[in-house]
């Protein structure tokens, strides 16, 4: 069955598709555990790792982002607050006081120049 798969392949990567999935058959009748590392995971792209992470950096800001955005027009959702929360601690800001617009506006402008700067770096290093 093999031999006619073979025969009526044309080219190289068609041959080596064969032999993989044929390899991998064996494997499972016999029981062996076979690494699919690279091949069939799924994860190997054409985007560099570093890349991948500045935009997974810059998809995190622009959710914070949007939360803080939320919380300044009046949401007060539960799952919103907890971010609101988790974006000033450490400060001495609390969520009741007067000014927490200014605050959040302040807070805001941090992860939007991160975001900026983050996109220079992509822009810099894809130019070449």
């Amino acid at each position: 069955m093999l031999v006619t798969y073979l025969e009526a392949s044309r080219y190289l990567c068609e041959m080596g598709s064969i032999l993989f999935g044929a390899t991998l058959t064996v494997c499972r009748i016999i029981g062996a555990k076979v690494s699919t590392a690279g091949r069939a995971t799924g994860h190997s792209s054409a985007i560099p790792a570093w890349r991948r992470r500045i935009e997974e950096r810059i998809a995190k800001a622009r959710a914070l982002i949007g939360r803080l955005i939320c919380f300044r027009s009046g949401n007060n959702r539960p799952r919103i607050v907890r971010t609101v929360r988790m974006a000033f601690a450490g400060t001495n800001v609390s969520l009741s006081q007067p000014d927490i617009t200014q605050k959040l506006t302040e807070r805001i402008d941090d992860p939007k120049q991160r975001i900026a700067a983050w996109g220079k770096r992509i822009r810099r290093y894809t130019k070449r």
